[in-house]
């Protein structure tokens, strides 16, 4: 799913937590929304290494080549995408546990949450599920 279909349903999970809990604090629906979408920060990095570069437009373009050389490929291949650290289940998990310490966290690890299940419908609507890895360990077994 591209960023901007992250930030607008990020927003909109905003606004709807807002309008059923107007009490919530503003910094933890700030927290909800930039979660929703900065998590993707680990394609960018993952862009940076395979393009030794910093550039935004670059990761994009990345990205997009990448998603082109999927669809021309047979699919009898079926590699798996790179790695997304902060889209695993123990990222996950460990944004969770910090929050039972901290409360700012649970709001994050909600953002996040709402941006991987975003992702995984998305990756079984285009049928990619079974690129993306979601457990770091099995990605190091590998």
């Amino acid at each position: 799913m591209l960023p901007r279909w992250h930030i607008f349903w990020g927003l909109i999970l905003s606004i709807f937590i807002w309008f059923f809990h107007p009490e919530i604090k503003i910094i933890y629906l700030l927290l909800v929304f930039l979660s929703s979408f900065l998590i993707d920060f680990d394609h960018y990095l993952v862009a940076v290494k395979n393009t030794k570069s910093l550039s935004l437009q670059k990761a994009f373009n990345y990205f997009a080549l990448l998603g082109k050389n999927e669809l021309n490929r047979k699919k009898k291949k079926r590699k798996k995408d790179p790695l997304m650290i902060f889209h695993t289940a123990e990222f996950h998990l460990l944004v969770l546990a910090v929050g039972f310490l901290e409360e700012a966290f649970l709001f994050i690890f909600l953002g996040m949450f709402f941006h991987s299940l975003l992702d995984i419908i998305w990756l079984i609507k285009n049928d990619r599920l079974h690129k993306r890895e979601y457990f770091l360990i099995n990605w190091l077994r590998n």
